[in-house]
C-alpha cells in the first residue's frame, strides 16, 4: 500500500513492478543479477480520485504514455530493494505534484519609496561609471 495522504492511498495490486537487468557499469554482476526495477502504474484503471487522474493525464510528463500508464525505471542503486523504494518514491512524488493546487498569485505594485530608492541607486551607479574614464593631464 502506497500512502499519499491520510485519505488517498494506492493498493499494491495497482502497481506492477518487474525486475530487469540494469544498464551501465557494474562489473561481473551486471550481466547476472536483475537489480533495476520497471514500475508500471495505469492511471485510468487506478483507484485515485477522478480529479487527480485528470491532472496526471494532463501533465506533459514524458514518463506518462498516451495510454495513461506511468512507466518509471529505477536503476541507480546496486540492490533491487533500494531501486524498488526509489521507484515508489518517484511515483509518489509525481502523484503528490498534482494533489495540491498552486497558490493564486496576488498582483502587487512597488511602493513610492521603493521606486525612488531604485532610481537613486541607478543615478549613483551612473555617476560612478561616468567618473571612471576621466583622467586629467
Amino acid at each position: 500500500m502506497l500512502e499519499l495522504s491520510r485519505q488517498v492511498s494506492i493498493p499494491d495490486h495497482e502497481i506492477e513492478m518487474q525486475a530487469v537487468r540494469a544498464q551501465g557499469a557494474g562489473g561481473q554482476n551486471v550481466n547476472k543479477v536483475a537489480t533495476a526495477i520497471h514500475l508500471r502504474f495505469d492511471i485510468r484503471a487506478s483507484s485515485l480520485p477522478e480529479g487527480f487522474k485528470e491532472k496526471l493525464l494532463a501533465l506533459g510528463d514524458q514518463r506518462i504514455t498516451r495510454d495513461g500508464v506511468v512507466i518509471i525505471k529505477a536503476q541507480s542503486h546496486r540492490t533491487q530493494e533500494r531501486n524498488r523504494a526509489e521507484a515508489l518514491a518517484r511515483l509518489k512524488a509525481l502523484i503528490k505534484s498534482v494533489m495540491y493546487a498552486p497558490k493564486k498569485r496576488i498582483a502587487t505594485r512597488p511602493s513610492k519609496g521603493a521606486k525612488q530608492r531604485r532610481l537613486d541607486s541607478k543615478k549613483k551607479r551612473g555617476r560612478h561609471k561616468a567618473l571612471r574614464g576621466k583622467v586629467e593631464s
